[in-house]
């Protein structure tokens, strides 16, 4: 059942969209379509394995509670949200909805999962909250932040497609590069998988198998540091 918490921060309050009771929790961040039929379904997968998971509302400054079908339609409405969105007081936001997480009853360790705009924006809160794990799927922003890699503590999974016309391949090898040799954190890319290769809500998107390939990476390594 999901539930809607509020979060406060200085210049207003938005909603925490929370599932499960007790366990480790899971900060999930939206990709541009909101907290929409997508995240639920994240979120579902989440508790069925033990967590409790919450999805801030982070286009709030734009427009409240702002969701929509992933569909080709839908596309440019989401990119002109991201092209207005405040970065700097989206990490403060995301960093205060990961606060409340931690402050709900009955949640043990916390980790942050963002999914395209919500990858970058797990990356860019990594760097700046205490987080006790990351996972970031497909962050476009993420080459292009790459002082940021020195300032985060918690361990990282990265996962890319090979084959992302948002994300040129010779980026994704920055990343690898950036990554490599660093305790605690990974990068899988799926040669095969283009652009939100994850999404099940988004036909023009999904592709079952690097989907699949990801997730189990994505299960065993939450496991790993959450537990």
């Amino acid at each position: 059942m999901r539930r809607t918490e509020r979060v406060a921060v200085p210049d207003g309050e938005f909603s925490l969209h929370v599932w499960g009771s007790e366990g480790p929790g899971v900060l999930l961040l939206q990709e541009i379509f909101g907290v929409g039929e997508y995240m639920e379904a994240v979120a579902e997968d989440l508790v069925a394995l033990g967590y409790v998971v919450a999805a801030p509302d982070m286009f709030w400054r734009l427009e409240p509670d702002w969701a929509v079908r992933h569909d080709e339609e839908a596309l440019p409405k989401g990119m002109s949200m991201v092209s207005r969105f405040d970065w700097e007081k989206g990490v403060e936001d995301a960093a205060a909805a990961l606060a409340a997480l931690k402050g709900l009853p009955g949640v043990g360790k916390v980790g942050v999962l963002g999914f395209c705009f919500g990858g970058t924006l797990a990356y860019l809160l990594a760097a700046r909250a205490e987080a006790d794990s990351v996972v970031s799927f497909y962050g476009s922003g993420v080459p292009g932040a790459l002082g940021e890699i020195d300032a985060i503590r918690a361990p990282v999974q990265f996962h890319f497609g090979g084959d992302d016309p948002y994300i040129p391949r010779e980026d994704v090898a920055k990343v690898e590069c950036a990554v490599a040799g660093r305790d605690g954190m990974e990068i899988h890319v799926q040669e095969d998988g283009g652009h939100a290769f994850h999404n099940r809500k988004a036909p023009m998107f999904y592709q079952p198998e690097p989907a699949e390939r990801a997730w189990r990476l994505t299960v065993d390594f939450l496991a790993r540091t959450l537990s």
